[in-house]
C-alpha cells in the first residue's frame, strides 16, 4: 500500500482509490452484499463484477480529476478492500462543501476504523481540498454510523423525509455536518 493518507490501525491504510482497485472492490462488495443491503441502493448484478467496478471507478476518478469528488480505499495489509470513503458533490466558491459517504466491511466493523478514517478524510477536506464543511446522511436506524459521525465531530442538523432510495424504498435520513474551520474561502 502506497501514498497513505492515514493508518487507522497498524494493519489498515486509507489511500486514494485507483482503477486497479476494481477487482478488490468487486470482491469486497460481493463479500459484504448482504451486510450493506440495508444501507445501499438496489444494485444491478453488474455492480458486483470487476467490469462493473471498473466502470464505477472510471466515472469516480473522472469526477476526482474534475475536482468534484475524492475517493479513498480502506485496505488491509494484503491490500484487500475492507471499506471506502468518498467525498462527492465538492463545491467551491462561498459554500466550500462536500458530501461524505462511507462503509466498512462486516468483518472489520466496530473496530474504530470508520471513525479514524472519517477524521482523516475531514482533515484532507480541510487541508488538501480547502473545504469549510462536510455533510453526511444516514438512514434513521443506522445507529452505528451515527456514532461514527458523532465521534468524528459531526453534529446532527435535521432529518430529511424520503431523502434517498435505499434498499428498494425512499428512506428518511438524519443529516449531519462538520464545520472544518472558520477561515474565509481561499482566493
Amino acid at each position: 500500500m502506497t501514498d497513505h493518507l492515514h493508518r487507522p490501525a497498524p494493519d489498515v491504510g486509507l489511500r486514494p482509490a485507483a482503477i486497479t482497485d476494481a477487482p478488490a472492490f468487486a470482491a469486497a462488495f460481493t463479500r459484504n452484499r448482504a451486510y450493506l443491503r440495508r444501507w445501499e441502493p438496489v444494485r444491478p448484478e453488474s455492480f458486483y463484477t470487476v467490469e462493473g467496478q471498473a466502470a464505477r471507478l472510471t466515472a469516480l476518478l473522472a469526477d476526482r480529476d474534475a475536482g468534484r469528488a475524492m475517493p479513498w480505499v480502506l485496505a488491509d495489509a494484503d491490500d484487500r478492500v475492507i471499506g471506502a470513503f468518498t467525498l462527492s458533490a465538492v463545491e467551491r466558491g462561498p459554500f466550500r462543501n462536500a458530501r461524505l459517504g462511507y462503509w466498512v466491511g462486516e468483518d472489520r466493523a466496530g473496530q474504530g476504523l470508520a471513525t479514524a478514517a472519517v477524521g482523516a478524510v475531514c482533515d484532507a477536506a480541510r487541508d488538501r481540498l480547502g473545504l469549510h464543511r462536510v455533510e453526511a446522511a444516514t438512514v434513521t436506524d443506522n445507529a452505528p454510523s451515527q456514532r461514527v459521525l458523532a465521534k468524528a465531530g459531526f453534529e446532527r442538523i435535521g432529518t430529511a423525509p424520503g431523502y434517498l432510495h435505499i434498499n428498494g424504498r425512499w428512506s428518511d435520513h438524519h443529516l449531519f455536518q462538520r464545520l472544518l474551520h472558520d477561515d474565509p474561502p481561499a482566493a
